[in-house]
């Protein structure tokens, strides 16, 4: 072979190189943090997770190929919330996913810069998370859990299905503002109905307990369960103690109901999972979360449990029955 041949396939050699070179390079793992204010066990938020997950996949991305989940459990406790927060931040992931209010405000006080997608959050606006829903403004976005008006709707509820209670407990969370935002509903609508309102604010399991105890000392009494991250991880002893007591309740959402509770209205939360990985995609497909509109649900569903209200002694009207959108008998 000639010298200047050999040169020459040398040189178109060396040039396929750094294509080939590339063409053998693995797919870039992108990073998901994702914030959870409850424990890992918790069967909703398995359901919640795996909701995300599946849908995350439909979308292309694969946890252990092209991506790689990074989980915190808060466990209720506020201060690891916040540790947690940072501790994901800096990790520096390419989006994070915030369950619930505390979640999102322990986000933003770790990073402005990291992209966050939030679900079930209230009140956004209010809380100061986004500029508005419509423009979002900074590097958080996500799903509405509902409207504040939704906790009049509650009382309603509580009043057909028990019209005989005139005294109603709200169990709330003083420490985030959608905890005061349902308390000013249910309080502005209450004298309408005859009802008189007290508070039980969300702390620990026994006072928990010490307080719907107190309430079940007085006749007509009911309870109305707000949306909080401590509802949910105390829901089995709250259900229990208002089957105990006697007592109608009403609660946010229908695991509740599933679990022994008499009624419920809200959202559909694992739904807003599935469109908050939606979110995600984009997002890691190059899209902002400042132009991601803040989205609210579009349905509300009623779930009644017949036996629980058989064992209260309540009659449910047909009509509240046929309104439903689950029953349990």
């Amino acid at each position: 072979m000639q010298r200047r041949e050999f040169v020459t396939l040398l040189g178109g050699a060396v040039a396929t190189w750094p294509l080939a070179a590339r063409a053998q390079q693995p797919e870039r793992v992108r990073r998901i943090g994702v914030l959870m204010p409850g424990v890992a066990d918790d069967p909703e938020l398995k359901a919640r997770i795996a909701v995300f997950q599946q849908t995350l996949r439909e979308f292309g991305w694969t946890d252990g190929r092209n991506m790689r989940f990074d989980y915190r459990w808060a466990a209720g406790n506020p201060d690891r919330i916040h540790s947690y927060a940072a501790e994901l931040v800096a990790l520096a992931p390419d989006v994070i996913l915030a369950t619930a209010s505390a979640a999102t405000a322990a986000l933003l006080q770790a990073s402005r810069a990291v992209p966050i997608v939030f679900a079930t959050v209230a009140d956004p606006v209010g809380a100061g998370y986004v500029d508005s829903l419509a423009r979002p403004g900074g590097n958080v976005t996500g799903f509405l859990l509902f409207e504040y008006g939704i906790a009049g709707k509650w009382l309603e509820l509580l009043k057909q299905i028990a019209p005989a209670v005139t005294r109603a407990a709200v169990i709330r969370d003083p420490n985030i503002s959608s905890g005061i935002g349902q308390w000013a509903v249910i309080q502005a609508m209450a004298p309408s109905m005859g009802i008189e309102l007290s508070l039980i604010n969300m702390r620990d399991a026994g006072a928990i307990e010490r307080d719907i105890t107190a309430v079940a000392r007085s006749s007509n009494g009911g309870l109305i369960v707000t949306a909080t991250p401590l509802a949910t991880q105390h829901r089995e002893l709250i259900v229990r103690l208002a089957g105990d007591h006697k007592l109608p309740a009403i609660y946010f959402e229908r695991y509740f109901v599933a679990g022994g509770g008499l009624i419920s209205y809200g959202p559909h939360m694992v739904d807003q999972y599935r469109q908050a990985a939606g979110y995600v995609d984009r997002i890691l497909k190059g899209e902002k979360p400042a132009d991601l509109p803040v989205q609210a649900p579009t349905k509300y569903e009623l779930a009644i449990n017949l036996k629980t209200a058989k064992a209260l002694g309540l009659d449910v009207p047909s009509t509240l029955l046929a309104q439903a959108d689950e029953v349990i008998e």
